[in-house]
C-alpha cells in the first residue's frame, strides 16, 4: 500500500489535472482489438523504511520497451509530498513504451534530509538493477526525470561518481544514468538558499549552514561538468522555482564543456508534470531524443545546445 501524504492546495490541483490527463491517455491507447493499457505497477523495496520503495511501471505486453525512465518527484524535499506526484507521468510514459521507476525516498520531516535523502536516491536508483534483471530490461538507456527538488536530486545523482569517498551516494553507480531531464529543477542550492526559496527549504534539507562540506556535496553546481547530457526544462511562467535556477546551471555547465540545454516551455511550475500539456509533450520529445541517442551510442547534444 502506498504511504499517504497530505498535499498542498496547488499540488492537489496539479494532481487532479495530471490524473485526468493520464486517464485520457489510457483511453487513447484503447484499440478495436482490446486494450493496450500498461500493466499494473509492481512495488520494490530497497530498505526497511516505509518511504524506501519504487514502483515499476511497464508497457503493456507486446509493446517494445523504448527506454527506462527514473522518475524523482519534487516538493522541496519535504515529507508533505510523495511519489504519487510521479504516478501520472509513469502511466503516460508506460503507455508510450517506457519502463518507469517511480522512486520514493525519505524526505525532511519523515527521517530524510542530510544525508538520508541522498543515500536513498542513490540506493533507490541502484535497486533498479535487480528489477531490470527480473524483467529483462536493458539499462543502457536510463534517463532520470526529476521535477523541482526532484530535478535537483536527478542531476545530483548523475554526478555521484565524482563525489569523494565517504560522501552520501559516492562510488560507482550500479545503474549509471545516461541523461537527465530536469523539470523546473532546483539546480543551484547556493542561490536557492540566498533567496530563501519555499521558506528556507535548502536549510531544511541540509541543516547546519556552518557545515560547508555538505552544501558543497549536495549542490549540482559544484559537480559541473557532468559526463551525461542535462536538459533543463523550465516553464516561462513558473513562480515557484525561478528560471534563473535552470539558466544559471546551463550557463555554467556549457562554459565548462558539459552537454546541457535550456528548454523553455509554456506554463507554470506544474505544466511540466501535467500529461497532455504542451510542456509535457516537449519533455516526451526530449526523452525520445535521449533514448535514441543512447541506442545509437551518441554522446548527447552539442555543447551549448
Amino acid at each position: 500500500m502506498n504511504p499517504v501524504h497530505p498535499v498542498g492546495r496547488r499540488s492537489l490541483l496539479a494532481l487532479l489535472v495530471a490524473a485526468g490527463a493520464a486517464v485520457l491517455t489510457a483511453c487513447r491507447l484503447r484499440t478495436g482489438s482490446g486494450t493496450a493499457s500498461p500493466a499494473a505497477p509492481q512495488r520494490y523495496g530497497y530498505g526497511e523504511d516505509p518511504s524506501q520503495f519504487a514502483d515499476l511501471h511497464l508497457p503493456a505486453a507486446g509493446l517494445a520497451v523504448r527506454g527506462v525512465v527514473v522518475i524523482i518527484h519534487g516538493g522541496y524535499w519535504r515529507s508533505t509530498y510523495g511519489a504519487e506526484l510521479g504516478e501520472p507521468l509513469a502511466q503516460d510514459l508506460a503507455g508510450r513504451g517506457y519502463a518507469c521507476w517511480n522512486l520514493e525516498y525519505r524526505r525532511a520531516g519523515n527521517g530524510g534530509g542530510w544525508p538520508a535523502t541522498f543515500d536513498d536516491v542513490a540506493a533507490g536508483i541502484d535497486a533498479l538493477a535487480a528489477a531490470a534483471g527480473e524483467h529483462g530490461l536493458d539499462l543502457r538507456s536510463t534517463t532520470a526525470l526529476g521535477h523541482s527538488a526532484g530535478g535537483h536530486l536527478a542531476v545530483w545523482a548523475a554526478g555521484r561518481a565524482g563525489l569523494p569517498s565517504g560522501a552520501p551516494g559516492a562510488g560507482v553507480p550500479t545503474v549509471p544514468l545516461t541523461a537527465v531531464v530536469s523539470q523546473a529543477g532546483v539546480l543551484d542550492l547556493g542561490e536557492a538558499r540566498r533567496l530563501g526559496l519555499s521558506d528556507g527549504a535548502v536549510e531544511n534539507l541540509l541543516g547546519d549552514p556552518g557545515d560547508p562540506e555538505r552544501y558543497r556535496f549536495a549542490d549540482p553546481m559544484t559537480a559541473i561538468p557532468l559526463n551525461v547530457p542535462v536538459y533543463a526544462v523550465h516553464g516561462m511562467h513558473d513562480a515557484t522555482v525561478p528560471l534563473s535556477q535552470s539558466e544559471g546551471y546551463v550557463r555554467e555547465a556549457t562554459a565548462a564543456g558539459a552537454r546541457a540545454e535550456l528548454v523553455l516551455v509554456p506554463g507554470d511550475h506544474f505544466a511540466v508534470i501535467t500529461p497532455g500539456s504542451e510542456a509535457w509533450e516537449r519533455i516526451v520529445g526530449l526523452l525520445d531524443d535521449a533514448a535514441d541517442a543512447a541506442d545509437a551510442g551518441d554522446p548527447g547534444p552539442p555543447v551549448g545546445g
